[in-house]
């Protein structure tokens, strides 16, 4: 089996994990679910990337698709760390680079100093 970093963050799509890249400063794997998940493809991510032995956090969006998403995977990974944004920006890829930082520093992920000022 390939050797992981510790930490996986799952998000939705590819502009949500462009914005956490950006404030991340360690080497967390950000895994983007590209909106709702099959049973197969969701079993594909629980065995390709480990996801019953790692720290896995959740990110997505704060509307209804996001939820829903949000829902499925609490049940199927039930020690996953719930990560929000604001309902004020509703998307992640659209919530100022210093806010999620904060959010993401508050579920002890590191983040570059930077966006904390």
């Amino acid at each position: 089996m390939t050797e992981y970093n510790e930490k996986v963050i799952i998000v939705e799509g590819l502009t949500d994990k462009r914005q956490i890249k950006k404030v991340i400063a360690e080497n967390a794997e950000i895994i983007c679910t590209n909106g709702t998940l099959g049973v197969e493809k969701f079993d594909e991510l629980l065995y390709n990337y480990d996801l019953d032995n790692r720290d896995v956090y959740i990110l997505v969006d704060e509307d209804s698709p996001g939820i829903r998403l949000r829902h499925q995977l609490s049940r199927e990974l039930p020690h996953a760390r719930h990560i929000f944004v604001s309902s004020d920006y509703r998307e992640v890829a659209t919530t100022p680079e210093n806010i999620l930082a904060a959010e993401l520093a508050g579920s002890r992920i590191e983040v570059n100093p930077i966006f904390l000022i």
